[in-house]
């Protein structure tokens, strides 16, 4: 399984691609906006570079691995793919569809997986003929760095499948680990009603963001407090999985904190938008270096 093709460029896809175009594997990055793409390809670039100051990787390695990645404007381009692993937003509509197109392009014998945090496996399966053929491969963010690969069969995906998946995961160093579908999996139906109680707790006065945050980091020996990771996440993210789960359980631990709905609602969406619970902005970038040569 050597042809792979990513559908969408963004943080995950390009994380993606990065990690099997290191591992020898063709990669075809796709996505309808140019711009998407070259900003995807410059941020491989940014990472391979910085691998190569920590002396993680050789200049050559660097020349390997952007010689193994592709870019594509058009979706017609996966046809010839081994496998496809979709990572666009966390829509049910644009999924289903690129899924639709997906099946009617590629050859019967493409496994076509989604990088969705919570969607029905299952669900997206259906929008083709080839459900045996459907799985879930969700990574974490960052792609490069973190190891797990969060394997989901969907009701009808196929042992073989699953096992090709999980072979391939082990070729490009990663864990992978086996789930079934079920809204949120496992890594985000434990991770984000963390997070939610935490802005939870934010919300009604029990303490600072930081403060929070140091807690869990200190007292609980997590790496990342819950209110900076979900900045990391995208607080829209966030709500998108909580509202998935709370929809698909019918129940009300799952329901997003009134304070995450209000931050999304007025454009506060973590890192990306340079505000979320801490301040990301340009200028604030600046005082933190100007801070470092004090």
């Amino acid at each position: 399984m050597k042809k792979i093709s990513i559908i969408g460029a963004g943080t995950m896809g390009n994380g993606i691609a990065q990690v099997f175009a290191m591992n020898n594997c063709h990669v075809n990055l796709i996505d309808l906006n140019s711009s998407s793409l070259t900003n995807g390809v410059n941020r491989i670039i940014t990472n391979l570079d910085r691998m190569i100051k920590r002396d993680i990787i050789s200049s050559d390695q660097k020349t390997a691995t952007l010689d193994n990645i592709s870019t594509s404007t058009d979706i017609n381009s996966a046809k010839s793919s081994d496998l496809v692993i979709e990572a666009v937003t966390e829509d049910i509509k644009v999924k289903l569809k690129i899924f639709a197109q997906l099946d009617q392009i590629c050859s019967s014998e493409t496994i076509l997986a989604t990088n969705t945090s919570s969607i029905s496996i299952t669900e997206i399966a259906a929008s083709t003929k080839r459900e045996d053929k459907v799985i879930g491969m969700h990574f974490m963010n960052p792609v490069p760095i973190m190891k797990l690969v969060e394997v989901i069969r969907g009701r009808k995906t196929s042992d073989e499948t699953t096992n090709t998946i999980i072979e391939l995961s082990e070729t490009i160093k990663k864990i992978a680990i086996e789930v079934n579908d079920y809204p949120g999996f496992i890594a985000n139906r434990i991770l984000l009603p963390m997070i939610n109680e935490a802005i939870e707790a934010l919300n009604t006065g029990v303490a600072k963001v930081k403060n929070i945050d140091s807690i869990m980091k200190i007292g609980m020996g997590h790496p990342m407090g819950p209110l900076q990771l979900a900045d990391f996440i995208g607080l829209d993210v966030c709500l998108s999985i909580l509202e998935v789960m709370h929809e698909g359980f019918k129940n009300l631990k799952y329901a997003p904190s009134e304070l995450l709905v209000n931050m999304v609602k007025s454009g506060k969406l973590g890192v990306k938008s340079g505000e979320g619970f801490y301040d990301y902005s340009e200028s604030k970038k600046a005082e933190l270096v100007a801070k470092q040569f004090q």
